[in-house]
C-alpha cells in the first residue's frame, strides 16, 4: 500500500470542503466519544497534520493526556464521498499556528480571539486514512446493486476505495 503525492492531493480534495469532521477520541470510562470540529487547515500541509480548535477545559483536552489515538470522519453523503483518517493528536502551544488558523467564525465560542486563555489547539498527526468515492450517478449504482442482487454477485466497481499510509 504505497502513498503518493497524488493519493494526498486526492484525501485532501475528499475533505477541504465539508466543514465539519467527526472527531472521535477514547473516554476515561472507556468507551469512544465522537463530536464535530471544524478543520481549520486550508490546505494539507507536507506533514500530513490537520488542525482544530477546542475549549482548554474540554473533555478532549482532558482525554488525550490520557490516549492520543484518534480518528476523524468526513461524510458528505451528496457527493458519495466518505473518509476516515487515524493519528496521534496533541495539543499546540504555538500562538503563531493560532493566528494562522484563526477565523472570525470561531470568535463565537472563543470571544478573546487567538490569544484567548480557553482556546486549545488540537493537531492530528495522520498515519492512515482511507476514502471512499463515487463517482456513478445514483441510477447506475441502484442498477448496479439490482444485479447483485439477482444475480447473487456483489456488485463490481462501486466506486474508488483506497487506503493511506501516511507517516
Amino acid at each position: 500500500m504505497s502513498t503518493t503525492a497524488s493519493d494526498h492531493q486526492k484525501l485532501w480534495d475528499l475533505i477541504k470542503d465539508i466543514k465539519f469532521g467527526m472527531f472521535t477520541h477514547r473516554h476515561a470510562n472507556g468507551m469512544m466519544h465522537s463530536q464535530p470540529l471544524t478543520t481549520l487547515n486550508k490546505s494539507m500541509d507536507e506533514g500530513n497534520k490537520l488542525y482544530f480548535f477546542v475549549a482548554r477545559n474540554s473533555d478532549v483536552v482532558k482525554q488525550l493526556a490520557q490516549d492520543d489515538n484518534v480518528n476523524v470522519a468526513y461524510t458528505s453523503p451528496g457527493d458519495d464521498s466518505y473518509v476516515s483518517v487515524s493519528g496521534k493528536a496533541q495539543v499546540l502551544e504555538d500562538m503563531e499556528k493560532k493566528e494562522a488558523l484563526w477565523s472570525p467564525m470561531a470568535k463565537a465560542w472563543f470571544a478573546g480571539g487567538p490569544s484567548d486563555p480557553e482556546l486549545a489547539l488540537v493537531q492530528v498527526l495522520i498515519s492512515h486514512a482511507e476514502y471512499w468515492d463515487v463517482k456513478e450517478s445514483k441510477m447506475v449504482q441502484v442498477a448496479k446493486m439490482i444485479t447483485a442482487a439477482i444475480t447473487g454477485t456483489p456488485p463490481a466497481d462501486m466506486g474508488e476505495h483506497k487506503e493511506l499510509r501516511m507517516s
